[in-house]
């Protein structure tokens, strides 16, 4: 497995993603109803919306996926991360980044990927919206265009969650936050 490069800001980037609250709450459908689409539209197995922390890559929301975190030493997204722009692997097992990874070499069986890096309020990269195969695969404009528009899509739900969780007054959490993270 060959790590990307640090991400720049990886303290003020972390700062911000926990600025959002969302971190280990419970599932929402506005997000779900994103990655089901995904799933419907783009025809694959598994669609994901992904936060980047510090240790590890967590699933807002995801489809066909029986987990709710991996390591992010693992991750594919956070190579779309550090490029800030669509990232795409069109078979996992050819390229020399991630032909030995677990998740290509394990049960998970992961040979394609296509993330699309979403993006807080403050500009920071966050995490990714992403759709996976178990099959190499090559995606049209047309569905590239889906996907970014479903990420655009996503991340203005992250963006409201911030706004509706927390006051704007002293940057805490407000009573919907406290709820949406101790249901």
């Amino acid at each position: 497995m060959q790590a990307p490069g640090i991400i720049g800001n990886e303290a003020e980037r972390i700062a911000s993603l926990h600025s959002l609250n969302i971190l280990d709450s419970a599932a929402e459908e506005r997000f779900d109803r994103l990655t089901r689409l995904a799933h419907r539209l783009l025809k694959v197995p598994v669609s994901l919306i992904s936060l980047v922390d510090s240790e590890r890559l967590w699933f807002k929301s995801s489809q066909g996926l029986e987990v709710s975190e991996i390591s992010r030493e693992m991750s594919f997204c956070r190579h779309a991360l550090i490029d800030q722009k669509p990232f795409i692997v069109t078979d996992a097992r050819q390229d020399s980044r991630f032909a030995n990874n677990p998740l290509v070499t394990g049960p998970c069986g992961i040979i394609f990927y296509a993330g699309i890096p979403l993006r807080g309020s403050d500009g920071r990269t966050l995490g990714s919206f992403a759709v996976i195969d178990r099959q190499p695969r090559f995606l049209s404009r047309d569905a590239l265009d889906t996907l970014e528009d479903l990420a655009a899509i996503a991340e203005r739900e992250l963006r409201l969650s911030f706004l509706e969780t927390t006051d704007p007054y002293t940057g805490l959490c407000n009573r919907k936050g406290f709820k949406l993270l101790a249901p």
